[in-house]
């Protein structure tokens, strides 16, 4: 469940991480960024776990430190905006298959925090599924960009999941600037997206895994999958919300949807 994946990284980085929500965002239109999902766990009641980003009708991308635990059962939410109302346009699907990327330790500041989950049956795409659109190989967003952070998470600290998708403008911070001493130092490094850290909007505490939309050319790009936050709360100041950088595993997701 989420709360051991929250204990797991917290111990294996001395307690300086926690895996983040959206906090200080607003509610989207609904359906407005139709990649979205909401990977949810069975208990005796399916729950939302963590966020992941439609790449292709049966595969999502998630966070690997949401699906790294063995025999818990998952199904996507796709089309869904209200994740406690059934409003129609919402597609069930369970999940058949789960891939970690291979370098994937555990250790959020080592990277590669990134899985592929296959779903049973393909999704139908409409206006309300769509396929999330990837940066190129290596692409490095510039410092200052402006994304958008999207999940259904705390608004909040100590808050509850929100019911509704939640959205957050928020600007990245370069690798220079993002390990810097008085920022994360070592724990981030060059396959990983910084953003945020003035202390007013971030992730916090559990969507982990949700997509960081950053726009080029009219379009939008997942350029991030969350990842990590700072422990000691949300909206930490100096202490960016880290995303695991897609630019750097496309090679990988391309493998993954390859292989099947």
């Amino acid at each position: 469940m989420l709360r051991l994946v929250i204990l797991v990284s917290l111990a294996l980085l001395g307690q300086c991480f926690e895996t983040p929500r959206i906090i200080g965002g607003v509610e989207s239109q609904p359906n407005a960024w139709p990649w979205q999902v909401s990977l949810q766990g069975l208990s005796s009641y399916w729950y939302h776990s963590c966020g992941g980003s439609l790449v292709h009708p049966r595969w999502v991308m998630t966070a690997g430190h949401c699906v790294d635990i063995p025999g818990l059962i998952y199904r996507v939410a796709l089309g869904d905006h209200n994740i406690y109302e059934t409003e129609g346009p919402e597609q069930y699907i369970l999940v058949d298959k789960v891939v970690l990327n291979k370098k994937w330790t555990g250790d959020l500041s080592a990277g590669h925090d990134i899985a592929m989950v296959r779903l049973a049956e393909e999704a139908i795409l409409n206006d309300k599924v769509q396929l999330a659109l990837l940066p190129q190989k290596g692409e490095i967003l510039s410092n200052d960009y402006l994304c958008y952070a999207t999940g259904w998470g705390y608004k909040f600290n100590g808050g509850i999941v929100s019911s509704t998708l939640q959205q957050v403008p928020i600007q990245t911070v370069d690798y220079k600037t993002c390990s810097r001493p008085d920022l994360w130092g070592y724990y981030v490094n060059d396959i990983m997206v910084c953003a945020g850290g003035d202390g007013f909007v971030s992730g916090c505490q559990g969507d982990s895994g949700g997509p960081l939309n950053c726009e080029k050319d009219g379009k939008f790009y997942v350029h991030g999958v969350t990842s990590f936050i700072y422990a000691g709360g949300c909206r930490f100041y100096m202490k960016p919300t880290v995303w695991t950088r897609v630019s750097a595993e496309i090679d990988w997701i391309n493998e993954v949807i390859t292989k099947g």
